[in-house]
């Protein structure tokens, strides 16, 4: 359940429509074929989603996992699309020679630690879910996945995108798509659902930053480092301190995030430009969490945190509701005269979301 007394799981890519939309025009088969391969799995996947969420045709229910320990279970596709694919590692096994499974297995077990350690979170529903997630999908497949019910990736096309288990944040960003999924259930659509992909996208680099043992100064603040093959003008998927920095390539276009709302896309396209108008909200994020130095998944993640866990946010939310109710959390936690809701009132001024 949500709190917003529905359940309604949906199908979140990390690559963007609009990156695989402008691969998949290219006059190159080697990188227009895997990028219209990867939008007609996307396409099925996702109406495959909607139909089970619509008619109720839920998996049957896991096993718990014990409330401090995560339960993990790698699968491999084995470049096939029949989900979950066969077993390779279990919670507890040892590593073995396959680089990928092991990257998932370690992923996963990031986040769930991130979350356990700084807000309390017993896995991604609160409730101890087990975390399982398939490796290797599909042939040149460019996208990683969270589909409701598991994380899934591909092995990319190794033109543009490399193996999606290297960048962590990538596998924090999907995962989660299910903690919003299991708490306010943020609408896969505009505003809303820019919000949806912004909680991925912050919660993705603090378990980054968590991980490397990283303060709010010393982290890159990219999504998706790692991901872009060599041959590629760009460093990321998508830039939280500099959104629309990421990447300025002759195959892959310029990246389009705009940091404030002066530049606010309006498109019918990715869901209403849930991928791109994310910036907006990613780049508040940031001016918060280097205003307030330190550890970033201390304060400023933890104000986030409470907004989308606290029950007041609607699925139906605009930018300017979020920001209120980051302002309201951030006195509630810290109180009126504190430096962290100075930091969170001047960040959505600056990216001109109006708060009062």
């Amino acid at each position: 359940m949500t709190t917003n007394g529905g359940f309604t799981p949906v199908f979140c890519t990390v690559v963007p429509p609009h990156i695989l939309d402008h691969l998949a025009r290219n006059d190159d088969p080697n990188l227009s074929g895997p990028a219209q391969q990867t939008l007609v799995r996307d396409s099925e996947l996702r109406g495959r989603r909607r139909v089970t969420t619509e008619f109720s045709l839920a998996p049957t229910p896991q096993e718990k996992a014990a409330s401090d320990q995560p339960l993990r279970t790698i699968y491999d596709a084995e470049h096939g699309t029949d989900l979950p694919g066969t077993k390779v590692r279990a919670e507890g096994a040892d590593p073995g020679q396959d680089a990928t499974v092991n990257r998932a297995y370690a992923g996963l077990g990031a986040t769930f630690e991130l979350y356990l350690k700084a807000y309390g979170r017993h896995s991604i529903d609160a409730e101890g879910l087990p975390l399982d997630a398939t490796v290797h999908f599909d042939e040149r497949y460019n996208n990683a996945f969270w589909n409701g019910e598991q994380m899934v990736f591909g092995d990319g096309d190794g033109e543009i995108f490399v193996d999606f288990t290297i960048p962590i944040d990538v596998i924090g960003h999907e995962l989660t798509h299910g903690v919003t999924q299991y708490t306010a259930n943020l609408t896969y659509y505009g505003q809303p659902g820019a919000l949806n992909e912004s909680m991925s996208d912050v919660f993705g680099s603090l378990i980054k930053q968590y991980t490397l043992g990283q303060t709010a100064a010393e982290a890159d603040w990219l999504i998706g480092a790692g991901l872009l093959a060599p041959s590629v003008t760009g460093k990321a998927l998508r830039s939280m301190k500099e959104p629309g920095s990421a990447y300025d390539d002759d195959v892959l276009g310029k990246d389009p995030q705009p940091a404030t709302m002066d530049d606010y896309v309006r498109t019918g396209r990715d869901n209403g430009g849930v991928h791109i108008n994310s910036g907006i909200p990613n780049h508040a994020f940031y001016l918060v969490a280097n205003a307030l130095g330190g550890n970033a998944w201390e304060k400023a993640g933890q104000v986030w945190y409470d907004v989308l866990t606290g029950g007041e946010l609607t699925s139906s939310a605009l930018f300017a509701d979020f920001a209120k109710l980051t302002a309201k959390a951030a006195r509630e936690r810290y109180g009126d005269g504190g430096e962290e809701l100075q930091a969170v009132s001047k960040a959505w001024e600056q990216v001109g979301v109006r708060i009062s």
